[in-house]
């Protein structure tokens, strides 16, 4: 039986793409499927075969039996050109278009390698650091020259002594160095890099060109650099795959897994599921979401985890939204598979409306949740569900049991399924 590949049009920032292919094309490797109307990036194909359906919502493929590796080279001159038609998108989980990203003059600023690895459980960005820094630090000294930045910074948090050393080694030029940060969440993200790596809290509706950086993933950088250097399209992604798996709790890493593939394959190809499970998550613990078998890898999958089933839980609860994890949305989502009715809602003091979209004043640094707590225990909470980072945890955890009111994190079925610590009192470690 041949297998299909599934090409959602909307794998980035922006509006869907626009097909370029119609039913009975045959595609090779590379060959170019779909392109963007508005803010967003080509879409190639990832394997060879007969275009079978084309729909509003994505491309498939018919994959031949046989695939000899081979890619349909991208024509391009410039840095920023090799990155357009790669259609390469940031691959930490926004999937906001590179070339777009690239296309500003820093004037002497840095652009920042993310390898932070944010979410726990996910180990690629750590795998790809361990065994292709060199790919990396081309692909980080193409951006800045794209950029014209005079430095560049490799993120790592110090616990990841290996991809450090790695790194390191890989290092050939005195304008790159590396910053290694500590062990909390949400220490991945933009403006928490910037904070500490740079010094510079920005504000919530600035980027960090505003402080004189660009910031991309370290797969990313990869893919920039085999889109210059080889003229390779984007078609493949490294992804973790995790949880109740019956080869263990281990996270299984998988590289250069074809865009399109279905997820069910990967899981099998990580040991398949071990009995009944919970959800499907697409993404990391904090900021992933629920899926089904069914669903495909597309360019900002990172991870994929197979959860505990969640627990039956009939007390009233109140949801605190946090910015940097789950949206009010995700906990409902959770608190109906749970069976608990929801009798309040609370926002963590410092969260702020962005955009059409929520954001923290400072990522993990936090105030104080008390407020917040006894506006829930007041509406008839009899349990609470938080989505918070790892210091406003702490904060919430500094009250609510002295509440008597029970805490569940939106991470903790994920987390029990592979022994992982909860997200409750933590410490930053380096």
């Amino acid at each position: 039986m041949k297998k299909l590949y599934r090409f959602l049009l909307q794998q980035h920032i922006g509006a869907p793409d626009s097909p370029v292919v119609k039913t009975g094309d045959r595609v090779e490797r590379g060959t170019l499927i779909a392109v963007p109307t508005k803010l967003g990036a080509n879409i190639h194909s990832s394997v060879s075969g007969s275009v079978v359906e084309v729909n509003e919502r994505e491309i498939v493929v018919e994959a031949d039996e046989n695939q000899d590796g081979s890619t349909v080279a991208i024509q391009a001159d410039s840095i920023i050109d090799a990155v357009k038609e790669a259609g390469i998108v940031g691959m930490g989980g926004a999937g906001f278009p590179t070339h777009v990203k690239l296309n500003t003059d820093l004037q002497g600023g840095v652009v920042i390698a993310n390898g932070v690895e944010c979410e726990p459980l996910l180990k690629h960005n750590i795998k790809e650091m361990e065994e292709n820094p060199a790919l990396i630090i081309r692909g980080l000294k193409y951006a800045m020259q794209a950029t014209k930045a005079a430095r560049g910074i490799v993120a790592i948090k110090a616990k990841n002594t290996k991809a450090i050393a790695a790194v390191r080694a890989a290092i050939n030029d005195a304008s790159i160095t590396i910053a290694e940060l500590p062990d909390i969440y949400p220490m991945g993200e933009e403006r928490a890099i910037v904070r500490e790596v740079l010094g510079k809290l920005l504000a919530c509706d600035q980027l960090p060109s505003a402080a004189g950086a660009v910031i991309s993933n370290v797969e990313t950088l990869s893919r920039i650099c085999e889109a210059v250097e080889s003229k390779k399209p984007f078609v493949t992604k490294n992804v973790t795959v995790a949880g109740k798996l019956k080869s263990g709790r281990e996270s299984v890493v998988f590289m250069d897994v074809p865009l399109g593939t279905p997820i069910k394959d990967l899981i099998e190809a990580a040991g398949g599921i071990d009995g009944a499970y919970g959800e499907i998550i697409m993404g990391g613990p904090f900021t992933g979401k629920s899926v089904s078998l069914d669903s495909v890898v597309t360019k900002t999958t990172g991870g994929i985890l197979v959860t505990l089933p969640l627990p039956n839980e009939k007390r009233k609860m109140g949801l605190l939204v946090c910015a940097c994890g789950a949206n009010e949305e995700r906990l409902r989502e959770l608190a109906q598979k749970m069976g608990a009715p929801v009798v309040g809602v609370e926002r963590c003091k410092q969260v702020v409306d962005v955009k059409n979209a929520i954001k923290c004043e400072n990522p993990g640094n936090c105030p104080g949740q008390a407020e917040k707590i006894m506006k829930l225990k007041k509406s008839g909470a009899e349990v609470v569900l938080v989505s918070n980072c790892s210091d406003c945890t702490n904060t919430v955890m500094g009250v609510a049991p002295k509440m008597k009111l029970p805490v569940y994190h939106h991470t903790d079925h994920v987390m029990r399924t592979v022994g992982h610590r909860l997200v409750r009192r933590l410490k930053p470690t380096k």
